[in-house]
């Protein structure tokens, strides 16, 4: 039988032992050195609700936003910024929620830009993430990721129950280039950023990717949380089958920690090849 693969479908595999799996089959464009569609960031669409998402609309981005999770508090963490020129980029501010949320413990939303999918069925105001499916369709091994950012943190960082913290917030520029197959998940390579440095000027940051298992010099929140990492030998040669980008304000927004008034902004989200 042929696939129309113009969207996803669902096939289903039988083992030699008579287990079953379901695999969701996507179709994309291969590239010997792809970039992320839209990666300078200059399309966005309006909402039904009449706020700004990046991409050129809903059903063909790969981009989110926790826009949907907070636009009910009519809270919108990031937005579309003009830089001039017809060139717009991603405006992220951590916003304060209202003394209503706080008591409920999620007392700022973080602004936050990701390759993914924010489903709104799965919303949890108690778990920003869990309506996240992180990731899109992508088949390269870039040697960095290249963006333009600024950043300003805010001046109080504090926990989800208002305690100031010792450290200063900090932002968060990340990609993880991984392979999901068969139901499993492996990291095949990293490159990643925090800072809590002020950059007032947009300037181009290069972040290189490690390919293979990160050793003890890297911080341990650049692990991977719920799976590992793909053999040695094979992070030489084998391509991803996904990446995952993230930018983020507040880099404990996920956990309603952060800085009100933390700005950071992005542009231009670039693959860098050999």
């Amino acid at each position: 039988d042929l696939l129309d693969l113009n969207n996803p479908q669902t096939i289903e595999l039988v083992a030699e032992d008579g287990s079953k799996y379901l695999w969701e089959i996507e179709a994309f464009s291969a590239s010997e050195n792809p970039q992320l569609d839209n990666y300078e960031l200059n399309l966005w669409y309006q909402t039904s609700t009449n706020y700004f998402e990046p991409g050129a609309d809903a059903s063909s981005t790969i981009w989110g936003t926790g826009n949907a999770g907070t636009q009910i508090l009519n809270k919108l963490a990031t937005t579309p910024i003009d830089l001039g020129n017809d060139n717009l980029a991603a405006k992220m501010e951590t916003l304060d929620n209202g003394p209503l949320a706080g008591v409920f413990g999620t007392p700022i939303s973080s602004g936050s830009i990701f390759t993914g999918v924010f489903n709104s069925d799965n919303i949890d105001p108690s778990n920003p993430q869990a309506a996240i499916e992180f990731g899109t369709p992508f088949a390269g091994r870039p040697q960095a990721l290249k963006v333009k950012y600024s950043y300003s943190p805010g001046a109080e960082d504090k926990d989800k129950d208002g305690n100031i913290l010792e450290f200063p917030d900090a932002c968060d520029i990340y990609a993880l280039l991984e392979i999901r197959s068969g139901g499993k998940v492996e990291r095949l390579a990293t490159a990643s950023f925090r800072s809590s440095n002020v950059q007032n000027d947009l300037s181009a940051l290069e972040i290189p990717f490690t390919y293979g298992p990160l050793d003890n010099s890297f911080p341990e929140y650049t692990f991977p949380s719920d799976h590992g990492f793909v053999s040695r030998d094979s992070a030489n040669f084998v391509l991803p089958t996904r990446i995952t980008f993230v930018g983020a304000s507040s880099f404990g927004g996920a956990n309603f920690a952060g800085a009100i008034g933390s700005v950071l902004v992005i542009d231009d989200v670039e693959m860098v090849y050999e």
